[in-house]
């Protein structure tokens, strides 16, 4: 398992080269970080969807990702943006949902336009999540 940090995500995320986007948008619950640094330090907004595809120990729970909240959006540039991209499942799901738009992803790790971390092949231990002992109840 993989330690990353805070300081280590935003680096990478400083020093991407992206194109213009009109808005970032993050597949909650997993995305709902990384996308708030990515629209933060690109400066620009921010909305989320929320989509349900695995459990915590990251198993697919469902045949196909489940939307339980969605944006009504449409001919803007968007920075599509999840933690982890394994299968592509959620992602295609949220690109589905976003029809009419013109959609970049953006990933920490695994399969997107852009990859933060393309040389992780490991399960990561986010900064944001607290290890299952640490879990509150």
């Amino acid at each position: 398992m993989r330690d990353l940090s805070f300081k280590e995500i935003s680096k990478r995320i400083g020093d991407l080269n992206l194109p213009y986007f009109d808005l970032v948008i993050g597949i909650a619950d997993g995305g709902t970080v990384p996308a708030s640094l990515v629209a933060y330090q690109l400066g620009i907004e921010l909305k989320f969807i929320k989509i349900n595809y695995r459990n915590v120990q990251n198993n697919p729970i469902y045949d196909e990702p489940i939307i339980l909240s969605q944006e009504n959006i449409t001919n803007k540039k968007v920075l599509l943006v999840d933690d982890v991209s394994v299968s592509g499942k959620t992602l295609e799901a949220a690109i589905k949902i976003l029809q009419g738009n013109s959609i970049t992803t953006l990933t920490l790790k695994g399969k997107a336009d852009y990859v933060l971390f393309p040389e992780i092949s490991e399960c990561v231990n986010w900064p944001w999540k607290l290890p299952p002992n640490k879990q509150a109840v």
